[in-house]
């Protein structure tokens, strides 16, 4: 059914609140959402607060900015996008695309904020260089993981569990306490770290010529909290206007110009991620807030473990905006007191636990030799690649009766290209319709503008399409050419997996890279959906926070050389190739296996479609019975 719901002019921000305890106080990630609506200034939301738990919203009205127009709602009456996702949540003005997750909304209020007024060069700077603050998905990127989930639950349990005990320090918070000791490498910090060598020779020189002994050099680190912190500092509030960078017409001596790059001294944190105020900070700040509140009333001493965290904290209250956001959502600031002596011992978390979590992605190890050694191995054990025969080779959509805006044909797509990509849908349509019942919702996992979503929107009309795709520019594409089509039985979740959590019956995904192939299938089998799916990028597979290669077999090896089907390499290569994709999708089968799946791993057709060209088809047992290509799919259209 059409959700667009012609009364809907604004997007509508869907807020998680509810009692956890006697004193009501709302979810951390409702109160990141809000701190940047302040923040931000931003109007262009109509926010409705779902309860979740028992408890009325009206409690948590000194904590709700008055400038936003606030509405309450019953979890039942949620769109059915935003009742299939994770809140925070946005629906647009038409009701088909759902932002669900923090970092995503987030960086929607951001650029939502700055399309009203261009002008709000502070907002639009909160998304760093190049755009990319917690733009990389939790799944993969450790950093954003620590951001948007590690640190607001590790805060939310201290708060929430009353057996939590104040002195252990948990591990989230330390490991953002080790993140702001490191250097920082900012985008052409050459400058600056060359004037940071001007001013320390010039700090050097100075004490020597007054004759300031060790003593006042080891005192430095005793200084407040709040005291001067040099060029890093100045350079980050001079990006807010706030300061001014020492000139940039004074021209370095020639002994400082000489000095190499990589003896300049290193540059420490201003700001989370670095030298800037970001959107982690924004994130970070209530969490933070709220956690050096309760220590600061129950374990004081353990405020001398966090010394980064506490200067971290002091800065951001410098920030022009931040204290007028702060009130209007009913946060006081204070500064932590470290005049009281340590107290007791503070329980520390093993050195070997905080360096696994602090590390980024998991590296790979050289790869030694060839792949020959493990597929050799592999066979002596009766382990081969089986490929199952393709049910209907033949199969094709009826392309030249199709509305144009199906075609693949969007952007610089070649002739050539577009002729594959057909083909590559072709055989994901034709698995699909095999499975598919009337009522049905099928999900386009990794959708990108969604050429498979939206086909197949149009050759099932009886079934619910919903596109999922973390990259905001490709989904918006996809919803035009939606909308050019006039589908009314499709909807569109920009979203990380995690944060869709709505019953499906079949996932679909084209190309899944690296581990998103073993992502959406994790997330079809918690959902007891049949699944079909075109791996690809296999050279990408790696260790991660869901994942621990390898399942039944060694294949970590084989996966580089999966990658190696080119057409332009020499044939015997490209076979070699296409065997390593065979074993590490027969590993993946294995693992959907042992939860019950019958799966069956094939070559699309014709094999020349795409060099990455194997296809997963699994059902859960129940539907065991639907075996694969008993029948000849014919396609929508044909007589």
């Amino acid at each position: 059914n059409k959700q667009t719901n012609p009364e809907q002019k604004h997007p509508r921000l869907y807020l998680e609140v509810c009692s956890h305890s006697e004193d009501p106080c709302l979810p951390l990630h409702t109160s990141i959402a809000l701190f940047l609506l302040s923040y931000c200034e931003c109007k262009s939301f109509k926010v409705f607060l779902v309860c979740t738990k028992p408890g009325s919203p009206q409690t948590f009205k000194s904590q709700l900015p008055e400038s936003l127009e606030v509405c309450d709602i019953e979890l039942e009456a949620l769109p059915p996008l935003v009742r299939g996702c994770r809140l925070p949540a946005v629906l647009d003005e038409t009701g088909t695309l759902c932002r669900a997750g923090l970092a995503v909304v987030l960086r929607h209020i951001i650029n939502t904020t700055t399309e009203a007024d261009p002008g709000r060069n502070d907002v639009s700077a909160l998304l760093g260089f190049k755009k990319t603050c917690l733009k990389a998905c939790a799944e993969v990127s450790r950093w954003t993981r620590l951001c948007e989930i590690g640190i607001p639950s590790a805060v939310e349990e201290l708060l929430n569990n009353p057996t939590v005990q104040y002195l252990q320090l948990p591990l989230a918070i330390l490991t953002l306490e080790q993140r702001l000791a490191e250097p920082v490498k900012v985008h052409n910090d050459d400058k600056i770290r060359r004037q940071k060598l001007k001013q320390q020779k010039q700090k050097e020189s100075n004490e020597s010529s007054e004759g300031q002994g060790k003593a006042d050099a080891e005192s430095q680190p005793r200084q407040s909290v709040q005291a001067c912190d040099g060029l890093e500092l100045r350079a980050a509030l001079a990006k807010l206007s706030v300061d001014s960078v020492p000139s940039a017409a004074t021209r370095e001596t020639s002994e400082i110009r000489k000095v190499k790059t990589t003896d300049l001294p290193p540059l420490e944190h201003v700001f989370a991620e670095g030298l800037y105020f970001t959107l982690t900070d924004v994130v970070l700040l209530p969490c933070i807030h709220q956690y050096l509140g309760s220590i600061q009333a129950h374990a004081v001493g353990v405020l001398y473990r966090l010394p980064h965290l506490l200067r971290w904290y002091s800065r951001v209250q410098e920030v022009p905006g931040v204290l007028r956001a702060a009130k209007a959502c009913g946060i006081t600031f204070f500064i932590p007191s470290l005049s009281s002596p340590p107290g007791p011992a503070i329980e520390d978390i093993p050195a070997s636990q905080l360096e696994h979590e602090h590390q980024e992605m998991t590296t790979q190890l050289p790869f030694v030799g060839g792949p020959r050694p493990t597929m050799t191995k592999l066979q002596e054990n009766g382990i081969e690649a089986v490929f199952a025969p393709h049910p209907c080779p033949a199969w094709t959509l009826p392309w030249d009766h199709l509305p144009e805006a199906i075609n693949p044909t969007e952007g610089k797509m070649s002739n050539i290209r577009a002729v594959r990509k057909r083909q590559q849908l072709n055989n994901l349509v034709a698995m699909v319709t095999e499975l598919a019942r009337p009522g049905n919702t099928v999900v386009d996992f990794c959708s990108g503008t969604g050429h498979v979503g939206i086909v197949l929107a149009h050759a099932l009309p009886d079934c619910q399409v919903i596109l999922i795709e973390n990259k905001e520019e490709s989904l918006v594409r996809a919803q035009g050419r939606s909308a050019e089509l006039g589908l009314e039985n499709i909807g569109f979740i920009q979203a990380n997996l995690d944060y869709f959590t709505g019953q499906f019956h079949i996932g679909v995904a084209l190309h899944a890279c690296g581990i998103a192939t073993d992502m959406v299938m994790e997330h079809c089998i918690q959902a007891g959906a049949a699944f079909v799916i075109s791996p690809c990028c296999y050279g990408f597979i790696q260790n991660a926070n869901k994942f621990s290669f390898p399942r039944r077999f060694e294949h970590m090896i084989l996966c580089r050389f999966a990658d190696q089907t080119a057409v332009q390499l020499p044939p015997e290569r490209r076979l070699i190739g296409k065997q390593c994709m065979g074993l590490v999708d027969l590993d993946r089968s294995w693992a959907a296996e042992a939860h019950g799946y019958s799966v069956q791993v094939m070559t699309m057709e014709p094999e020349s479609c795409s060099p990455k060209n194997n296809m997963l088809m699994g059902r859960p047992a129940q539907k065991s019975e639907l075996e694969v290509g008993v029948r000849q799919v014919e396609a929508p259209g044909h007589n």
